[in-house]
């Protein structure tokens, strides 16, 4: 990577690693708040998800405002909005102001994904390197939130943790204000960056554009990418509880432990070494193919859950992990695909279509899981997650096939 690279990188990371940073705090306040303001924990729960709410419905937009005024300043945004609402959880009085700086923080940090992903499109011109090193921080910002917080909240008040968890938000603001790079150096669209004017018609128009493209096949792929992560991570930590491998552990004598919860984190770690691999793996394979084979991995891998967890605690361990590694290594291609697929000048606005698909249609699977290990079998649940997974690999083989004529007009090299 060049000097820019490198700033991009740095920027893209700190924002990344923020926002679930603060993501994944949250929950950890719940008990704090029922005690501190004597609510329910159905009141506490609907606060939380007034936050959460519009971190996912604010993809889009924030991709409109990323390629209106350029995706540094939104990113700026983000994180002066972000630590803000952290610094007014502080100073909370009532549960009601909790809920006000919740959804300011969901409004912030619901602009990061399409922007900084807009970002390292056309600024890095190793962005394979830049969108691994970026998702390696997202998952090490996944991780530490949630510790930190709550081991802070065993020796302080939650209104002292809250300012300790935003003072990294005031620390990496300053950095970003201070640092420079050019953020279209990887594009010779001159009107990539900013400009696109936030009006109606202009996003009908920019949306017609996109969906004229590739991008409709990769949108439609990064959604069926989206039910099968949401539902391996909805999912697998209870399911890891009830097999008999693992059953096998607790009845050893670690009373207390979960150790499918143990698991569950080490495939998490693990796929930042995926995150790493598949950004790398991007500038050294043709993006499409790619997807096609780690699709076709995942697919094989939930399929054989069952047998390979009736052997034992060490095929399932292996298995777990090669399900880590292959999780998080596909983004890194589905993320580039998205910027090979699409024109510069609306690259913010197709990140938040990518997003929307992956957070809130994504999302459904949810449901569906929940209904199919309700009413079959185990074996019938990872037989849904494949077929998702076919179905992705096979939008990733109409794009192989596609070649050139998917390209967007000012993309002419992105099929191989």
């Amino acid at each position: 990577m060049d000097g820019n690279d490198r700033s991009i990188a740095v920027f893209t990371m700190l924002g990344h690693g923020l926002v679930h940073w603060f993501e994944m705090s949250i929950p950890i306040f719940l008990v704090a708040w029922r005690g501190a303001f004597d609510v329910s924990l159905v009141l506490v729960g609907l606060v939380v998800a007034l936050g959460y709410a519009p971190f996912g419905l604010g993809s889009l937009p924030g991709g409109m405002l990323a390629d209106r005024f350029g995706p540094r300043r939104v990113v700026l945004a983000c994180f002066a909005g972000m630590t803000a609402s952290f610094g007014l959880v502080a100073a909370a009085n009532s549960m009601l102001t909790v809920a006000a700086a919740l959804v300011l923080w969901g409004a912030a940090a619901s602009v990061y994904h399409p922007a900084g992903n807009s970002l390292i499109s056309t600024g890095a011109s190793k962005r394979g390197t830049v969108f691994a090193y970026h998702g390696m921080a997202g998952n090490i910002g996944l991780a530490l939130g949630p510790f930190t917080t709550a081991t802070l909240l065993a020796f302080l008040d939650w209104s002292a943790v809250a300012v300790l968890v935003a003072l990294p938000g005031v620390l990496a603001l300053v950095y970003a204000w201070r640092v420079e790079f050019d953020p279209t150096a990887a594009t010779d669209d001159d009107d990539a960056g900013a400009g696109t004017p936030l009006t109606l018609p202009a996003f009908l128009a920019n949306s017609r554009r996109l969906f004229a493209t590739g991008f409709l096949v990769v949108f439609a792929l990064v959604t069926f990418e989206g039910l099968f992560y949401r539902g391996v991570l909805t999912y697998l930590p209870e399911i890891l509880q009830d097999l008999d491998a693992i059953r096998g552990i607790t009845a050893g004598g670690l009373d207390g432990i979960e150790p499918g919860d143990y698991i569950f984190v080490s495939l998490l770690v693990v796929g930042i070494v995926g995150q790493y691999v598949g950004g790398k793996l991007t500038e050294r394979v043709a993006v499409e193919r790619g997807l096609v084979a780690i699709f076709g991995i995942l697919a094989a891998l939930v399929v054989a859950f069952v047998p390979v967890a009736a052997l034992g605690l060490a095929p399932l361990l292996v298995l777990c992990g090669l399900l880590g590694f292959f999780l998080f290594a596909i983004q890194p291609f589905y993320q580039v695909a998205v910027a090979l697929y699409t024109p510069a000048d609306t690259r913010g606005l197709s990140y938040g279509y990518t997003f929307l698909a992956e957070f809130g249609f994504g999302a459904t699977s949810v449901a569906v899981g929940g209904f199919v290990l309700g009413e079959y079998t185990l074996g019938a649940f990872f037989l849904v997650l494949a077929s998702f997974a076919v179905v992705a690999g096979g939008l990733g083989a109409l794009l192989v096939a596609g070649g050139d004529r998917l390209a967007p007009e000012d993309q002419p090299e992105a099929a191989d």
